[in-house]
């Protein structure tokens, strides 16, 4: 299950019920969520902006007091450019079209998993966080032959091993989760023993040494997951 662990998220939804199961999914996803449940109370929790301690918005466009992509173009006109994704019973073209026209960034229609929709919460979180540096060097991975691309040759790699790979450099001298390269390596809802992902890791690291830049590595951060530095 893709993560974003500590993001803060505004729900915005009338349905208890729903609101309730959403927000208990979006905790277990390692996320930090505030509920409103309508747009008053919304715009309430976001503060007068243009500054806002969250970093998306779960909007649902029927709420009881006003039409949520009003409640966002109220937040655009404050300054606000937190993410915006429509949670939405209307899923016509025309309905999705109103929805980016008011400054909202993605939409999920109604009912849905809620593997998607912390899926797409966690890219919208990726892409409003400054990424690092990466670090300096002459590793790469080749996409068409799945290998490990070094000065001392090429190394092929599973496509398991691949994807915990481009994970772990892609997110440079950060701390990953287990569970996150669980989701990026294996498919949603495989099971998968700690163990299993330490041997994948520990192939990793002699392949990244027989690539030939001894200044890259993966370290264990331990009770966490793993680091590419």
């Amino acid at each position: 299950m893709p993560v974003v662990d500590g993001a803060r998220v505004l729900l915005v939804e009338d349905d208890l019920a729903l609101r309730d199961v959403v927000a208990r999914g979006l905790r277990e996803g390692g996320l930090e969520v505030v509920t409103a449940g309508d747009g008053a109370s919304a715009l309430k929790a976001l503060g007068p902006g243009p500054q806002s301690s969250f970093e998306v918005i779960l909007l649902d466009i029927g709420l009881p007091d006003s039409d949520g992509r009003d409640v966002c173009q109220a937040l655009r006109a404050r300054g606000m450019e937190v993410p915006v994704l429509f949670l939405t019973a209307r899923d016509q073209l025309h309905d999705v079209l109103a929805g980016f026209a008011a400054g909202g960034d993605d939409h999920l229609g109604k009912p849905f998993h809620i593997s998607e929709l912390l899926a797409r919460v966690a890219a919208m979180v990726r892409r409003g966080r400054p990424r690092p540096a990466a670090p300096v060097t002459d590793l790469r991975l080749d996409p068409a032959e799945h290998a490990l691309v070094g000065p001392a040759g090429r190394q092929p790699l599973t496509p398991t091993e691949y994807r915990v790979l481009a994970a772990l450099m892609g997110a440079p001298g950060q701390a990953v989760r287990r569970r996150s390269l669980v989701s990026a390596g294996w498919p949603h809802g495989a099971i998968v023993s700690e163990n299993t992902l330490d041997q994948y890791v520990a192939r990793l690291r002699r392949k990244l040494a027989t690539a030939g830049d001894p200044e890259r590595s993966i370290a264990t951060v331990h009770g966490v997951g793993y680091r590419f530095a």
